[in-house]
């Protein structure tokens, strides 16, 4: 008679050993020590995470959901990622701290497992910009309903200003984008689609992370590169479009290492670009520049997004943007992360400090029909230090250097 097997809610799957994570175990106690100085003003016994962003910030563990949830629970004395078993033990290998398999046997478990964690905390920290209500839901019905406190503005403030570990991460990969780039830029000739230069970019990049940081995970890494028309929009997806004598291209490189992202952006032309579309790229260049110099401890966010508003009223060109003029870096990718208040926008007043990371990325987007038609972009990455800010970004810009002479 066969044996029944019972199969549990959830367990711990320690399988193999602890993984090199992207930063020190000093870097992770840092952080949850931040967190749960949060915790103890907005008395919080228990906090959990959902995002991607959070968990991986917090616990070192980027996971990937394919429509299963996933947590980082941190309380006082713990920090426990909470997986599912089709990862099996990966999750815990890559989680600083503990870990925490839940099954799908039966609906409700990964809730029974976070339950196992904390028990009825009668207040908890969650991420209300990330926390669905269907899931708010379980969570107060499992959890005795608890008096819920989003902590998502916080954490977010605390990502925002760099750690000195991972600025050298961002800095690596910064150069890591450069290299993309110059893959790109080898790359183009009249003839070829969009498809075949983005992956030239790609493939240079994530052999120079394998090279450059063989423990971290290899994924994500990504390239838009964009020709004629498709140029408009600064995320439009890679096509088979072939290129064309004459073309504008932008450029944008991607490089991901262990869920830090960096950015290198850049306005190219097929052959000698009309005397219209010089001049917009040459006053969108000035932009930059301006931008660039901008950037420092002290400065505001809407300060600086005024002053270029104002050079590109000036140049009769403000109707023309379509965005803000650049953002943070640090967990951020283009399915997760945002620290929304450290963007270049008009209606975010946060003020520069040292530490952070931003990008200066002013756009134009002309339509068809209208001389110069096309969308120019720049992008550098910026660090803020204590009387300056440093860019990090390599790769030339302007007409002096993108113009690409056409072979056929």
């Amino acid at each position: 008679m066969l044996q029944r097997i019972t199969r549990p809610d959830a367990f711990r799957f320690h399988n193999g050993e602890k993984a090199k994570l992207p930063f020190t175990a000093k870097e992770y106690e840092r952080r949850l020590n931040r967190l749960r100085r949060i915790m103890t003003r907005l008395d919080l016994p228990a906090v959990l995470l959902t995002s991607m962003h959070n968990v991986a910030y917090y616990s070192g563990f980027l996971y990937c959901s394919f429509g299963r949830p996933y947590a980082c629970v941190v309380t006082h004395d713990a920090c426990t990622t909470v997986s599912a078993n089709i990862d099996a033990g990966q999750p815990w290998r890559r989680s600083f701290g503990d870990n925490v398999t839940y099954t799908d046997w039966q609906r409700g478990n990964y809730w029974r497992a976070i339950q196992e964690l904390i028990g009825e905390p009668g207040r908890l920290g969650i991420e209300a910009d990330h926390l669905t209500l269907a899931m708010r839901d379980q969570a107060t019905a499992t959890l005795g309903a608890p008096d819920m406190c989003d902590i998502g503005k916080a954490t977010m403030a605390q990502r925002m200003v760099k750690s000195p570990e991972e600025i050298r991460l961002i800095k690596s990969g910064a150069k890591v984008a450069d290299i993309g780039g110059e893959a790109i830029r080898d790359a183009v000739q009249i003839g070829a689609r969009e498809i075949d230069i983005a992956m030239a970019g790609r493939n240079a990049m994530e052999t120079a992370i394998a090279e450059r940081h063989p423990d971290s995970e290899i994924r994500d890494s990504w390239v838009w590169f964009q020709s004629g028309i498709n140029t408009d929009g600064a995320h439009n997806p890679v096509t088979t479009r072939k290129l064309e004598r004459g073309d504008i291209l932008s450029l944008n490189t991607f490089p991901m290492i262990s869920g830090y992202y960096t950015a290198l952006e850049r306005t190219l032309f097929i052959g000698e670009p009309s005397k219209a579309e010089r001049k917009l790229w040459e006053i969108n260049v000035g932009a930059h520049e301006l931008g660039i110099s901008l950037i420092r401890p002290g400065a505001s966010c809407s300060a600086i997004t005024s002053e270029i508003n104002s050079y590109f009223e000036d140049h009769d060109v403000l109707q023309y943007r379509t965005f803000g003029y650049g953002h943070s870096f640090g967990v951020l990718s283009h399915y997760y992360g945002r620290e929304a208040g450290l963007e270049l926008r008009e209606d975010i007043d946060t003020v520069l400090e040292p530490g952070m990371v931003v990008s200066m990325e002013p756009m134009l987007t002309v339509p068809e029909g209208k001389p110069g038609a096309g969308g120019y972009r720049e992008h550098d990455i910026l660090v803020v230090g204590k009387s300056s800010a440093e860019n990090i970004t390599g790769f030339p810009y302007g007409p002096e250097h993108n113009i690409i002479t056409a072979q056929n």
